[in-house]
């Protein structure tokens, strides 16, 4: 028996909290539907803090859904307060545009485009929210608001528990939302609108929403929020974010992001962030006892469809010859200098602290003391180093801080 969009969103983990799921599933079951999540533009990146939703976009279309791909321009100029303990930065409309056009080049590496009937739509909330009379959403919309009832959704509510300012710009961020979901459905026919459970307060007010207006049913549905094994949320590393845009991340540092997965998080993993079939990656953990090539077949698999099978290959391979043969793996992230510097000679704190390898020179100093610097797996033990010609070879050096962060240092 085939199974269903809503089942596998079950299986995968995916699936929390649904405002009426059986009759979503009856419907679902019975017809293509779209369905909407909004990402904000607050970078010129989204992270893989968001890549749990653009799968479930992409298991849309693999059920025969179409998906609606919300770039909240006009959402981003007020900021969503959910999960934030203070107000986003404001950006200009000039800035979140250019965003917008950075963040759509994931979407179309990840969702599939030659399908007409699945094929994602885009939109931009400014289209609408920007060209607003005032006094007449106030009646139109707001009406239909209570502040009582907005005063208990966790966004609103955990800042004011713990005593931390909320805008009034802020506040209406659920009333505009609500109404992104009310223009979609109207618009583009849209049912259902996805996203994670902190949004859970503001999904629903646009089910209400709709319902008052138009005296339809729309549905809501939010997905898990991902905390690591370890406590940590998703998407952050002592690095800094883990971006999906390639020109803010190497595919083989994304690929060493999964490789580098806590044990206890392989499995739910290789549910939420690959297409391997749930029942295979049973079977797989039940077969495959060693950890680690588990988490190359996660890292192999993410990386494919986030960078396309070539550069998995490619970070694999790299991988393979910078740890296990010592070699100098071609697709390590690399850093360059120039000639003219290098015979000058460049100071060795001074290079780990301004490329970020470490924060500080002060951190850079205890790492050599404690032997964790090397330059082709040479222990570096003096703090005074300075980089000349003769340590590269070829104009080429490997850089290492531990076992898990290579470089490769060229000059040129």
């Amino acid at each position: 028996m085939k199974i269903t969009f809503l089942q596998e969103m079950k299986e995968r983990g995916y699936l929390n909290q649904c405002t009426d799921l059986g009759k979503l599933s009856e419907i679902s079951n019975k017809k293509s539907i779209s369905g909407y999540i909004g990402f904000d533009c607050t970078a010129s990146s989204l992270h893989v803090g968001s890549l749990l939703q653009i799968m479930i976009l992409r298991l849309m279309q693999k059920h025969g859904h179409r998906p609606i791909v919300l770039l909240g321009g006009g959402t981003t100029l007020i900021g969503d307060p959910s999960g934030k303990d203070a107000t986003r930065k404001i950006l200009n409309q000039d800035k979140i545009k250019k965003n917008i056009k950075t963040i759509k080049k994931v979407f179309n590496k990840i969702l599939i485009t030659s399908d007409k009937k699945t094929k994602p739509i885009f939109v931009d909330n400014a289209s609408w929210l920007t060209k607003l009379n005032y006094i007449q959403f106030l009646r139109d919309i707001g009406s239909h608001f209570t502040i009582n009832k907005m005063l208990t959704f966790d966004s609103v509510k955990l800042r004011l528990d713990r005593e931390q300012s909320l805008s009034y710009m802020e506040f209406n961020y659920m009333i505009l939302q609500a109404y992104d979901f009310y223009q979609l459905f109207k618009n583009k026919n849209c049912i259902l609108q996805i996203g994670g459970s902190d949004q859970w307060g503001n999904i629903v007010s646009g089910v209400d929403l709709i319902r008052r207006i138009l005296h339809k049913e729309a549905y809501g549905l939010t997905s898990p929020l991902i905390t690591l094994a370890s406590g940590s949320k998703m998407g952050k590393t002592e690095k800094g974010a883990i971006w999906l845009n390639e020109d803010e991340l190497s595919s083989y540092d994304y690929w060493q992001f999964w490789r580098n997965t806590d044990d206890r998080d392989v499995k739910r993993f290789l549910n939420f962030f690959t297409e391997i079939e749930t029942y295979e990656i049973e079977k797989i953990f039940n077969k495959e006892k060693n950890i680690n090539k588990l988490k190359i077949l996660l890292a192999n698999e993410a990386t494919k469809i986030m960078h396309g099978e070539k550069a998995s290959k490619k970070a694999e391979q790299t991988a393979t010859e910078t740890f296990e043969k010592g070699g100098i793996g071609s697709d390590l992230p690399e850093i360059k200098l120039y000639l003219s510097e290098v015979e000058k000679g460049v100071n060795f704190l001074e290079f780990i602290a301004n490329n970020k390898i470490l924060p500080s020179k002060s951190e850079a100093r205890r790492a050599i003391a404690n032997k964790g610097l090397k330059i082709d797996d040479n222990v570096i033990e003096d703090e005074n180093k300075i980089l000349k010609l003769k340590d590269f070879k070829n104009k080429i050096l490997k850089l290492s801080y531990g076992k898990k962060k290579h470089y490769l240092v060229k000059v040129i």
